[in-house]
């Protein structure tokens, strides 16, 4: 286990967060990072204990025409400035790695100018691609030479040239030595000569224990790339795509059936394959932006901290901003934030409070990061599965609907489960849960003997998510998920048929027992009663007999006769139609139902 196996990555594009000019000028360093300083103890308050930086070097402009690896871009400030930066993440437990871009230079680069000056007698002619001294460029250099994407500002290195990695692996070690990074993110991995990153892999090994290398890695078999030799991780291109299509399309089955592809490329193990997921990035458009219903928002990131793989968040996206991708510029995807405009934002914005909950819940629950996928129930609108580590099932619950629905799901070994977003607790019946998703939310249901110190309850009470209606039955932020509202409309609160197989939840306690009314052994949780209200309790002074529960049943019993009567009426009636009414046993739930017919 490395700190990078439970890491929660936050992602800064310094440049534009820190409002740096567009050009560099090279003229006297202004000290724009030290206005990132305050940022780290937001990033430890939303959750996150790791930061993904960069680029941070010496550029001509966007960041990425490296001009010097081993100086700060002097528009963020000096060497001694990101000696800082880091000594301060790393007091405030925050880890943090460093935009590696190794695959292309700048023209300012020391290297392209010597060539520049001394065409064929330069000794650096070949650490480029293709110099072809016979040919010639748009900057009218005498020559042409290869180049990434198709701009001749980004010059190619030529990895193989072992002058070339010797150089590479040189910057490494200085990043190490002088900036004390804990790891990398490769920049362009998909392109890079592999032999190139068994070299990095190498220096990774002998600079400090548990350097870290990612690399970004667009379409393919990430496991020509994650694997003992090369690198420890790359981006999860494949998963950000089905995050937010999936719920635009309102097609979990996308999400579900590529998170089963990625899990059987990493041997259908918890520990095969850690890709680093995201939502949005310096690349793309922000999430909020992407969503066609911005109440979507919850369940992609329910989705993203808890299926398997490194979360990450891109600075900004906890606030819910909007970030459109241009033709020509991605300044509207790098803007320039003031944390001051958003102090108490975890208290204010529901969007940063929801966040900063799931936060919590991943470094709570060791399952999360360290449990093995079993998908539990799949539909177009609904979706769910467990993360099972040393006994304890995590469940996680996700609807894109505008409709809250109802699931029965097979659970674990506790008595009694917790939603960590919520603090509502289900009791295991049958060795299910049955829980009511509300309309575009999702939950973690954690085990309520390993939820401790998780769930205190429901998220503050806060500001709707735009577009929520107020529902009292759910908290603020399990409601924020329907513009309609999950009450009165259509077919809401529907009741997901029993086909899933248990979650691996490890034996039994001691002691325990299967016959109803066991009495639990000292120490033991007791077993599930059956169910009143949620959270009812029974009366001691009624004796074995709940008058309040033989009501409640007469009424339930009631409001399910009724819907029958109604879709007999309506048409024909089959069996599993009749046992996903029966199997509704929530009044309110079927006062909506019966509410939905014309």
């Amino acid at each position: 286990m490395a700190w990078y196996d439970e890491a929660i990555f936050y992602h800064i594009y310094p440049l534009g967060l820190a409002n740096a000019p567009k050009q560099n000028s090279y003229e006297k360093p202004v000290h724009r990072l030290n206005q990132l300083i305050p940022w780290i103890s937001h990033i430890k308050q939303i959750g996150c204990n790791a930061v993904y930086i960069g680029p941070l070097f010496e550029s001509v402009g966007h960041g990425y025409e490296t001009t010097d690896y081993k100086k700060l871009d002097s528009r963020l400030g000096t060497n001694e400035d990101l000696a800082n930066f880091v000594s301060e993440c790393h007091k405030q437990g925050v880890r943090v790695i460093f935009d590696g871009v190794f695959n292309h230079t700048g023209r300012d680069f020391f290297a392209f100018q010597d060539i520049k000056r001394n065409r064929e007698n330069s000794p650096y002619k070949d650490w480029y691609c293709n110099v072809n001294f016979w040919g010639n460029n748009e900057y009218d250099d005498g020559f042409s030479y290869e180049n990434w994407g198709g701009y001749n500002l980004l010059v190619k290195l030529n990895q193989h040239n072992p002058a070339v990695k010797d150089y590479i692996c040189d910057v490494v070690r200085f990043w190490v030595k002088e900036f004390d990074v804990d790891g990398i993110r490769l920049d362009a991995a998909d392109v890079l000569d592999f032999d190139f990153m068994k070299a990095l892999r190498q220096v990774a090994n002998e600079v400090k224990p548990e350097f870290w290398l990612m690399g970004e890695v667009i379409h393919g078999d990430y496991t020509r790339w994650v694997n003992e030799g090369t690198l420890h991780s790359v981006t999860n291109y494949h998963l950000h795509k089905a995050l937010y299509s999936g719920h635009n399309d309102h097609n979990y089955f996308e999400i579900a059936h590529t998170v089963k592809r990625l899990y059987a490329m990493g041997g259908n193990r918890p520990d095969g394959l850690k890709l680093y997921n995201f939502v949005d990035n310096h690349d793309v458009e922000r999430i909020y932006t992407k969503l066609s219903n911005k109440m979507h928002f919850m369940p992609v990131h329910v989705l993203l901290y808890t299926l398997p793989g490194i979360p990450s968040l891109y600075y900004g996206s906890e606030f819910g901003i909007e970030g459109k991708k241009e033709r020509f510029s991605d300044d509207s995807l790098r803007p320039a934030l003031s944390l001051s405009d958003y102090e108490g934002a975890t208290e204010t914005n529901p969007y940063t409070s929801f966040i900063a909950a799931l936060g919590k819940a991943r470094q709570k629950v060791p399952a999360l990061s360290y449990g093995d996928y079993q998908e539990l129930l799949l539909r177009n609108r609904q979706y769910a599965f467990s993360r099972n580590y040393q006994g304890q099932a995590v469940v996680v619950t996700v609807n894109n609907d505008d409709s809250s629905y109802v699931m029965s799901l097979p659970a674990g070994n506790a008595a009694e489960y917790v939603g960590a977003l919520s603090g509502q607790k289900v009791a295991v019946e049958g060795g299910n849960i049955v829980v009511d998703v509300a309309a575009n939310s999702g939950e973690i249901w954690i085990p309520v003997l390993g939820a401790q110190e998780v769930s205190e309850g429901p998220v503050p009470e806060r500001a709707d998510m735009p577009g929520s209606r107020p529902d009292p039955a759910v908290t603020p932020l399990a409601r924020a998920g329907s513009e309609k509202g999950p009450k009165g409309q259509k077919g809401a609160s529907k009741v997901a048929p029993e086909t899933a197989k248990a979650p691996h939840a490890g034996p039994k306690p001691a002691g325990s027992s299967d016959k109803p009314g066991a009495r639990p052994e000292p120490g033991q949780a007791p077993a599930a009663q059956p169910s009143r209200k949620p959270n009812a309790q029974p009366d001691p002074d009624r004796g074995s007999l709940d008058y309040e529960e033989i009501f409640e049943k007469g009424r339930v019993a009631g409001l399910q006769d009724a819907i029958l009567a109604i879709m007999e009426k309506n048409g024909p009636v089959t069996d599993q139609m009749r046992k996903d009414v029966r199997e509704n046993v929530y009044p309110d739930s079927l006062v909506t139902w019966v509410k939905s017919f014309r």
